[in-house]
Order: C-alpha cells, then structure tokens, then sequence
C-alpha cells in the first residue's frame, strides 16, 4: 500500500500542457505573458481589480503591512488559531502582533473580542495599525462583523485568504475583503504553483507598490538604481503558467474535496466524541481540509490513539494549528483569550482531503479512525 498524503498536489495533463507551452514560448525569466494572464485571472476569481503573483503567501503579506505602513512600534491584530506566517510578516515589518482568540461556531477570529481589543486600545488612546484575519482551513472569516468593527475605528484589514480560495462569504469571493488580501499556492493548497502566492488589491497604487517591492525595488532606468529596499519576492512566468491551469481546475477541485468531507460525515459523523469543523452560516467552504475534534471525556479514545493509529497505516494526518500564544516564539505576546483555540489544537485533526483521493484510501482513513473510535 502506498501512503496517503494530507493534501499532495493535484496535477495532470492541463498542468504538463501548459507548462510546456510557457517553455516553447521562450519566456522562462520572470516576466512573461503568463504570469501577466495569471494575475488577470486571479483578481477575476477574488472579485478584485489588480493582482500581484508573488513566490510565496507570506511574502504577499509582507508587503500588504509594508503598503499599509505598518513598522516598528506599531501593534497589529491577529488570530491566535492561524499558521505562523500570518504572525511572523507582523514581526518581518516591526510590528508586534496581538493574538485573539477563535468563535466556537467557525473557528475564525471571533469579532467580539476585537470589537473589546479595538475599544481597549481606544481607552489608551490609540489604535492597532491593521488587523490579519484568516480564512481558517477554506472558511471565510464573519467579514460583515468584522468590517463593521474595523471600519468604525479606521483599522485596515488585511485578508490572509492563503487557505480559502474558491471559498465565499455571503455572496463575495474569498480574497474580496480588506484593503489587500493574500492567497497562497503551496504545494498542499487547493491550487498549487508548487510554491507561491498572491497579493489581491482594489487600489492600483497598493498594486504597483508591491510589484516595485517585489522586484527588489528597481527603478525605471537603464541601470540598476535602487531607492528603496526591496525583495526578490516575484513569481516565475514558468509558474504562473501552471497557476492558471490549477485556476481553471478550481471548481472540480472544490467539488471533489466537498465528495471527500461528505463522505467522512456519512461514516464517522455518528461516533460519539467526533464532531466535524463547524461550517459558518454566512458563508460556503472550499473544503480544502476536512476537520474534527475528539472529546476524549466522550469517544472511545483521544486525537493523539487516532493519530497513531492512521500513522500505523501509512496515513499522514495532522493536529489542527498549535496557538499562536502556545508557540515559544510568541510566549510573552499579548492576547486575548477565551479558550476555544486551545480546546481546537488539543482535541483537532486535519484528515487526509486532498482532491485526488481515491475512494478506496478514504476507506482506509474511515476504518482507520473506527478501529480506534467506533463501537466495540
């Protein structure tokens, strides 16, 4: 038996084709046709009006604080149930991040606490310079309470979509929200470029900012003159030709990760202690990762006997996010807690999801969990 990934790329022929046509185009350096149709296409699939195709999610987020102004002795509001780089491109700027915690009910950041966080700042008479949401494992974040909640105190939003592309809020796309948002291509996202992301923008002048940023700075003359500090942070024509056949794939990949939670539900929703990640009323998933949490007071074992057990058959499965103020190098950061990010990370497990997992492996995974959780 071969082993089962969480989420390997999904690549076939559309991918070789298009790579091989950038390749006979003559366009392997950076710039090219491709990556400028890429762009174009990926501010159509967020409902923005520019686009940046950069090397990496975090480098995207990187420069949306650097567009927004965000530096040393400035503070900048960020969910504490998040992967680091949503924390790290805070401190990349000088920034300290300030953690919130989770809503039951989405597993987001919950817009009550920075609505106490932003009026507590208020009090002292000043206010956090941004505020990082996360589209938490292909779920958009509660925008309309958020957005409400910023724009009354003048915080921008930078949107970290890294993880929810394809995925919506009301009637708005993922990406749409802020004054910038992020997208990651990384091999174990929906779509992959192999390693890249994206930066999402209304403003034109945002756009050209981060383009010039991410081009290590390098102005308009015929020799190198360099006015500013930049970064090597642009994503090849090469990749952004297999981008754009990953982004025409979107729908069946979000159909066929959909089939795969559906199926989990059929077979494990019914096990006492299991409970599935709760999908937000206000908007639909991109099922990217299907999730649970195991009450070990409830089931008949805990996360970690499921996790040894899908380990012993050659299944790769993951604990849901370590906290933000859990993780060493952001011990003595603020935050703000109510215990549901914790209560995630110590009863949560990403399953296997990917959209080329075959039936036959997604039965492995079910009797896997049931060997350990089902009924004597």
């Amino acid at each position: 038996m071969s082993r089962i990934y969480l989420s390997p790329p999904d690549v076939g022929p559309a991918e070789r084709e298009a790579l091989l046509r950038a390749l006979d185009s003559g366009w392997v350096a950076p710039a090219g046709p491709e990556l400028d149709a890429f762009e174009s296409e990926l501010a159509e699939a967020t409902g923005r009006a520019y686009a940046v195709a950069l090397s990496s999610g975090t480098a995207a987020l990187h420069l949306a604080l650097l567009g927004l102004g965000v530096g040393p002795g400035d503070e900048v509001l960020v969910p504490t149930l998040t992967f680091v780089a949503s924390a790290n491109s805070v401190r990349y700027v000088g920034a300290e991040p300030v953690f919130l915690d989770s809503e039951e009910h989405s597993w987001n950041v919950d817009p009550a606490l920075i609505v106490e966080t932003l009026n507590a700042f208020a009090r002292q008479g000043r206010l956090p310079a941004a505020a990082v949401t996360v589209d938490l494992y292909g779920r958009c974040a509660n925008y309309p309470e958020i957005v409400a909640a910023c724009e009354s105190r003048g915080v921008p939003i930078v949107e970290d979509a890294a993880e929810a592309l394809g995925a919506t809020c009301g009637s708005a796309p993922a990406g749409s929200f802020g004054a910038a948002s992020t997208l990651s291509f990384n091999g174990n996202k929906i779509i992959t470029t192999s390693a890249g992301g994206a930066l999402v923008t209304d403003d034109a002048q945002f756009a050209d900012r981060a383009r010039h940023l991410a081009t290590q700075a390098r102005e308009p003359t015929i020799h190198y003159e360099h006015a500013d500090l930049g970064f090597n942070y642009r994503m090849s024509n090469l990749l952004a030709a297999l981008g754009r056949a990953q982004l025409a794939g979107l729908p069946a990949r979000i159909e066929a990760r959909s089939e795969v939670m559906n199926r989990y539900r059929d077979a494990l929703g019914r096990l006492a202690g299991l409970s599935f990640a709760p999908e937000p009323r206000w908007g639909r998933s991109n099922c990217w990762l299907t999730c649970v949490t195991i009450d070990p007071v409830v089931a008949r074992g805990t996360r970690d006997d499921v996790l040894a057990a899908l380990d012993t058959a050659d299944i790769e499965a993951r604990p849901t996010w370590k906290p933000m103020h859990r993780q060493p190098l952001y011990e003595h950061a603020r935050a703000r807690l109510t215990g549901v990010a914790d209560k995630v990370f110590d009863q949560g497990l990403c399953l296997p999801s990917g959209s080329s997992l075959a039936v036959a492996d997604q039965d492995r995974v079910i009797e896997a969990i049931l060997a350990v959780l089902g009924p004597e």
